[in-house]
């Protein structure tokens, strides 16, 4: 086959038809995967580079002959642990840690065939934020606009599929982590139901909202990489013993009759105009396929972020525990001979260096919400109108198939431009929050773009354990217009 270099372009169902006709092996893919890598990654940073440099070779060969991602490369968020790789959570206080397991979904993807990227995408640290400003390795920046982020907290994944130097990535999302980057960067990002896919071997961050998904560049290839990852895991009890369709049988083009409802509340005050626009234009143009439209209300969409917040906050308090020098990653000894207990000191000297400024105020802020006298004014409080904001949801997909919004109110912002304004930067997953709180499947794909060539993303909801609607809807949507196949113009 003419130009095997240019192979990082293609889908991964296109390339697994090039493998069976053995026009090209796996060993092309991955040499035009690395190539890209080099050429491009030191002005994108979409991958993590470490002092170690066996993290940087491929995690295994393929297990499986003939699998559904036969000799595919897939990469991974810095979360997903990979055995004897370097998995950190672009974290200082992590450095070094190599798990000695694989993830559950990484055993899947490696049965089914994938070979998985040892490079790790860059990530906010421990999942903490809204651009991938918050990694010990730097931010990674758009490919689009070097001079924008690439949203958060899976920016790196999103980037590494929007240039070409990854196939499929699997990233986490625990608010919006998956599709707000892949709304900035132009690519296809899932959230399956909670409990879809197992979360063994995630270091977490808030263990009932995350849930690992895929960053593709179609909706076909997130149908395929869903039906590797997802199903029952006996080492996850919050994963569920339900069938796992195909779903690459729900790819037809053909959306007549299909109810949506337009939530009003995610078209108020805030929103981008053009954004809005664009997205209006989407919904018109799935209204000329044949679907039918109509304005509905989610009444406690107002309460999703302090709620998210509030619970998100907690759990990483909690989860975030355990990171204290003495098991793993990293220790530093207390050598000034401070007064006190040498063991707390040291504590004390570990998270202090280790963690970043944003993870520290989430701590804390969880830490707060979960102490005595605060506990049922903030958390307990937080859960109940989670369970209203769950009945919202309930509610309306009584009478619809699927309820779509825009995935951000903004296209990406400026690197820089909201560092210093946390509370601004967690507005910026106000559309995506809502999906976690309920444990409701989620997906962004791209429909257009803004007046300084940026892309926007269009979120598909549905009820729980109903994401063949999602690709339903979605694979009609993406095989009327053109806006997924458009590349950013890079170097």
């Amino acid at each position: 086959m003419k130009e095997k270099s240019k192979l990082n372009q293609f889908t991964a169902h296109d390339l697994s038809g090039l493998i069976k006709d053995k026009k090209i092996e796996s060993a092309d893919i991955l040499s035009s995967i690395e190539g890209r890598i080099k050429d491009i990654d030191p002005g994108i940073k979409a991958y993590v580079r470490r002092e170690d440099s066996s993290s940087n070779t491929p995690q295994s060969e393929p297990a499986l002959k003939n699998g559904i991602l036969q000799g595919i490369p897939v990469s991974l968020k810095d979360n997903i642990c990979t055995k004897g790789n370097n998995t950190e959570c672009c974290s200082m206080i992590l450095k070094g840690f190599k798990p000695p397991y694989n993830a559950t979904v990484v055993k899947r993807l490696i049965d089914a065939g994938a070979r998985i990227l040892g490079l790790k995408c860059n990530m906010d640290e421990f999942a903490f934020g809204s651009s991938t400003e918050n990694s010990s390795f730097g931010p990674t920046c758009n490919p689009w606009d070097r001079q924008r982020v690439v949203g958060g907290s899976s920016g790196g994944c999103a980037a590494a599929v929007a240039a070409d130097e990854a196939v499929i990535a699997l990233g986490s999302d625990t608010g919006g982590s998956i599709r707000q980057p892949a709304s900035f960067c132009g690519v296809v990002g899932l959230k399956p139901t909670y409990g879809r896919v197992s979360r063994f071997g995630l270091i977490a961050f808030a263990s009932s909202l995350d849930q690992i998904g895929p960053i593709t560049k179609d909706v076909r290839d997130a149908a395929v990489a869903l039906k590797v990852i997802a199903g029952l895991d006996a080492l996850d009890s919050t994963s569920l013993n339900l069938p796992v369709p195909d779903y690459t049988k729900s790819l037809g083009n053909d959306i007549k009759g299909i109810r949506i409802g337009i939530p009003r509340e995610y078209f108020v005050e805030g929103i981008d105009e053009e954004v809005k626009k664009v997205v209006l234009t989407a919904v018109d143009k799935l209204r000329d396929l044949g679907a039918r439209v109509s304005q509905i209300s989610l009444p406690h969409t107002e309460y999703a972020v302090p709620v998210y917040y509030i619970i998100a906050t907690a759990e990483a308090s909690s989860n975030l525990a355990r990171f204290d020098g003495v098991q793993y990653g990293l220790r530093v000894e207390d050598k000034e001979g401070i007064p006190g207990n040498r063991l707390i000191n040291m504590y004390k000297a570990t998270r202090g260096q280790g963690f970043g400024q944003e993870a520290k105020r989430r701590i804390i802020l969880g830490t707060y919400v979960l102490s005595y006298g605060y506990y049922e004014a903030y958390y307990l409080r937080a859960q109940k109108v989670r369970t209203l904001i769950k009945q919202d949801f309930d509610r309306a997909f009584d009478s619809l198939d699927c309820i779509i919004t825009p995935t951000s109110p903004t296209v990406a912002f400026k690197l820089g431009e909201r560092v210093k304004d946390p509370l601004k930067m967690y507005l910026s997953d106000i559309y995506t929050i809502s999906a976690n709180l309920a444990g409701i499947p989620a997906i962004s794909i791209p429909c257009g773009f803004s007046k300084e060539n940026l892309p926007v993303g269009m979120q598909i909801l549905a009820k729980s354990f109903n994401e063949e609607m999602l690709f339903r809807v979605a694979y009609t949507y993406e095989q009327n217009t053109d806006w997924h196949l458009r590349k950013p113009m890079i170097g």
